[in-house]
């Protein structure tokens, strides 16, 4: 009798203390530290559809077997029917195999090898990233669009500055950008994406969109951005393509419609006043030119301008007060012997770089420490006090005590010895990793006049200085700006860069108003320490003067 027992590879499963991990967290797109989890389990999955795939093909193997030896078996008793069961073992056998053996054979192809690989499916997608996730890192693709000046087509070819591990986008991927933007009432980059996957579609990539469905999209889109004769156009060529779509054939009449109206508005309107002759031009008294001052930028250009290492440039009388040294903070006994690098980054506000101050060893502590903790970024609602998340600060946070791990304690201590501030006093080290285009936009980090609330709590006053860890290389963009001067410090790995937010009479200076550009390439990991106003009564005393 043939045996058709079979037994199944054995699935790998996702460790648990990973599954763990990410069940603790949501907003993947907000850390590319955590995304890296995401990585593995879909190693993971893969493993398991191939083993899958291998018992299919173990399966099918036995099944082609049987049908090779039953085909040649009839092939021959066909010829001499009551022959070949003249012979008392073929009866036997035929009888056996009707009744035994085909019936073995059936549970064989109705056997379920399914069982493992959706058991683990089922197992991790409980912790695969969400709706939320998706549309997330589509917006920060948009995102970096616009900052760094990308056009579509750079983007989809994955021709990023930097960029190791290029990725083409596919005419869905585009199209799902182009439907997110839509989502989000975003025309501009409708159209910008729609027109990039009818590019590719147009330069003979497979895809099973086909070209309706885009010119659908694109023309509304070109459309809702007031151009209706290129509206009109897509229309007809969609048109061309299925004439009976019967929203483009309502739109069609509606554009021409449009068109008509604005042409004869156009016609009826009272031709412009010619200008009167010399006459009056010579009677014209000229009166003496204004001096315009060149108009304010907005903000977010000057913020933009500066992420793409455009803007305000220092002058070179400036530029040669700005010097690098060695430092030991007034003789500190930890760095008499030893002093550390420092260089001038910018003069006002006085922001300085201390090369090589954290080691590998401690950068890679500090990054497994906070890892397990990490949490999506908030910030305090200016009105209510309340914590929440928002879309100008994409990264995730956590927060590391002196007491858990001597690492830390060392590095507070030497944050105490180079700055002379009290550290008693500060807030815990924070560590982020920025996500999918992670930024965080122009803000201060210290508390406003109209904010008199804003570490009360605490009970230890306002933010006096920032220092700012910079715990990794980036590729490309993640430069930390200040809009209002024009000072730009990029992430320099093993570095940290401190400022004072508040003067030494209390007041805050505006100046060090600053953002945390996107990520263009690369994953950003920096860790800071915000360090409050008591207990540095003596170590920076009050000053008369509001700006000194």
């Amino acid at each position: 009798m043939l045996s058709f027992g079979m037994e199944l590879p054995c699935l790998s499963l996702l460790l648990l203390s990973c599954l763990q991990s990410l069940s603790a967290n949501n907003d993947f797109f907000t850390s590319i530290g955590q995304m890296t989890d995401l990585l593995y389990t879909e190693k993971d999955l893969v493993t398991s559809l191939k083993d899958y795939i291998k018992a299919e093909e173990n399966k099918l193997e036995r099944v082609k077997q049987w049908a090779d030896k039953l085909d040649l078996l009839s092939a021959a008793a066909i010829q001499d029917p009551e022959g070949f069961l003249g012979h008392p073992v073929n009866a036997f056998k035929l009888m056996k195999r009707l009744n035994t053996e085909w019936g073995d054979l059936e549970s064989l192809v109705l056997s379920d090898t399914t069982d493992g690989f959706i058991s683990n499916l089922t197992i991790q997608r409980q912790y695969f990233p969400t709706d939320e996730d998706q549309t997330g890192a589509a917006k920060a693709l948009l995102r970096l669009q616009d900052t760094y000046r990308l056009d579509a087509n750079t983007i989809s070819i994955g021709d990023l500055p930097g960029a190791k591990h290029k990725s083409l986008m596919t005419v869905e991927d585009c199209y799902e950008l182009g439907k997110i933007a839509y989502s989000d009432v975003d025309y501009y980059h409708t159209e910008l994406w729609m027109a990039q996957a009818l590019k590719q579609l147009d330069q003979g990539e497979e895809s099973h969109l086909d070209r309706v469905i885009l010119l659908d999209y694109l023309s509304y889109s070109i459309y809702q951005q007031g151009d209706i004769d290129r509206a009109l156009e897509f229309t007809k060529q969609l048109l061309a393509l299925d004439p009976e779509h019967q929203r483009a054939k309502g739109n069609l009449k509606y554009f021409q419609f449009q068109l008509e109206k604005l042409r004869k508005e156009a016609a009826d309107a009272p031709p412009t006043e010619k200008k009167q002759g010399k006459r009056e031009t010579t009677e014209k008294i000229k009166k003496p030119k204004k001096k315009f001052l060149t108009p304010q930028l907005p903000e977010r250009k000057k913020y933009e301008m500066l992420c793409r290492g455009e803007g305000i440039r220092m002058t070179p009388r400036r530029q040669s007060r700005l010097f690098c040294r060695y430092y030991d903070n007034k003789h500190n006994p930890m760095y008499v012997l030893a002093p550390v690098k420092q260089q001038d980054e910018w003069d006002r506000p006085y922001i300085v770089r201390f090369i090589d101050i954290i080691s590998d060893k401690e950068m890679e502590r500090v990054k497994q420490l906070a890892k397990p903790r990490l949490r999506r970024a908030t910030i305090s609602n200016p009105v209510t006090g309340v914590l929440e998340t928002a879309p100008y600060r994409i990264s995730k946070s956590a927060w590391l005590t002196g007491y858990e791990d001597p690492i830390i304690d060392k590095i507070n201590q030497r944050i105490e010895d180079l700055t002379g501030l009290e550290m008693d006093t500060a807030e815990e080290l924070q560590v982020a990793n920025y996500g999918v285009g992670g930024q965080y936009e122009p803000h201060f980090d210290f508390g406003r006049k109209d904010e008199p609330d804003a570490f009360k709590e605490l009970g230890t006053g306002n933010r006096i200085a920032t220092w700012l860890f910079y715990m990794s290389d980036v590729a490309a963009g993640g430069a930390t700006v200040f809009p209002d001067v024009g000072a730009s410090v990029g992430p320099q790995k093993g570095t940290a860069v401190f400022w004072y937010n508040l003067f030494p009479s209390g007041e805050g200076d505006y100046s060090t108003r600053h953002a945390a550009c996107p990520v263009l390439v690369g994953n950003k990991w920096v860790s800071n320490k915000w360090i409050h106003e008591r207990g540095q009564e003596w170590r920076r005393p009050c000053l008369l003067n509001e700006t000194e």
